[in-house]
């Protein structure tokens, strides 16, 4: 928060966060969100879940795949423990509010704000002039996303910080510009525990990710028990001897910190009880040690799943209700809104 930027707003706390239904959800995907989504819906938040099918279609993508995409996020969600009887879970596009108020925010928004902003640079890459206005614009949308919701919170990467302060300015300049005090609060980012980074199997410098060509880079959640112990198996270490007997000893080692870190994170362990428990071994004893703990914790998941995805009505019927109780949270916002913008209501 900016010195100017001052909030003293007394709404109710709400954690909102999304997925977009684009290729298959990892373990990074998993240890990052997923199993976030379910702890903070169990310690009581109040948590607005969404697959934003809106997102997917800023780039490239098969129209065939998408719904298919969707109800398979939609079941990583709920093996991972999100309960739609517990959260608000639910299809982007199934709520109008989400489109109606990025149009708002695109009249607050500056093009100054967007212009700086990393992800679009990436995903553009050299040739920004033939990328969609979707693509630039992705950011207003994810405001939108969180402030037709109202949310005061949102669990976000380190990767994810530029766009929420975006949307923090977008929700400060419109309680600004329309003289309304606190309407919007001003998110803020929720970042704990271990796992929020998990990186890939094959280069501990970069993120693990579903773009990866590289299939053994990530574990993927549909991922049988053979492939995850393979995965593992052939996981990139280095050749600078055994596992450190404490963290300094991960300095200059990615690959091996990424291990010790996907370790710590399934088994709700620090670094330094970790590499307590397998420091100075090798690691033809910790990577099966590891495979053993994945399997164990993913196998249920990916049961769940599997279960879910034979089952789309079971799916579909909860999204349906989801997006009830979406629009019920929203439309009473955005009557506000349209009073508060100005525009002619019957």
């Amino acid at each position: 928060m900016t010195d100017e930027q001052t909030s003293t707003y007394a709404g109710p706390q709400r954690v909102f966060s999304g997925i977009q239904p684009t290729g298959n959800l990892h373990l990074g995907n998993y240890l990052g969100a997923l199993k976030k989504f379910a702890r903070l819906q169990d310690a009581g938040w109040d948590c607005v879940y969404c697959v934003v099918d809106l997102h997917a279609i800023t780039m490239p993508y098969d129209t065939k795949a998408l719904a298919n995409q969707t109800r398979q996020i939609a079941a990583a969600m709920m093996a991972s423990g999100v309960d739609p009887e517990k959260s608000v879970l639910f299809v982007q596009s199934s709520v109008r509010a989400h489109t109606e108020l990025t149009w708002v925010f695109d009249s607050v928004a500056r093009m100054g704000w967007l212009e700086k902003m990393i992800q679009f640079k990436e995903k553009s890459g050299k040739d920004a002039e033939r990328a969609s206005v979707g693509l630039f614009n992705y950011p207003v949308l994810q405001a939108a996303d969180i402030l037709a919701y109202k949310a005061t919170h949102v669990p976000v990467g380190e990767d994810q910080k530029q766009h929420l302060e975006l949307s923090r300015n977008i929700a400060d300049r419109f309680n600004r510009d329309f003289d309304a005090p606190d309407f919007f609060p001003l998110p803020e980012a929720l970042i704990e525990g271990p796992g929020a980074r998990i990186m890939s199997l094959k280069d501990g410098t970069k993120k693990m990710s579903k773009s990866d060509p590289a299939e053994n880079s990530r574990i993927n959640l549909i991922d049988d028990a053979d492939t995850i112990a393979r995965k593992i198996k052939k996981s990139k270490t280095d050749t600078l001897g055994d596992m450190p007997s404490d963290v300094e000893g991960l300095e200059g080692r990615p690959e091996v910190a990424n291990l010790v870190g996907i370790y710590g994170a399934l088994a709700n362990m620090s670094d330094e009880q970790v590499l307590a428990e397998y420091g100075g071994k090798g690691f033809g004893t910790f990577k099966p040690a590891l495979a053993e703990l994945a399997v164990d914790h993913l196998s249920p998941i990916t049961a769940r799943m599997r279960e879910l995805m034979d089952n789309p009505g079971e799916i579909d019927a909860a999204l349906r209700k989801g997006a009830e109780k979406a629009n019920a949270i929203a439309e009473p916002i955005m009557d506000e809104v349209r009073q508060i913008v100005g525009f002619w209501q019957p």
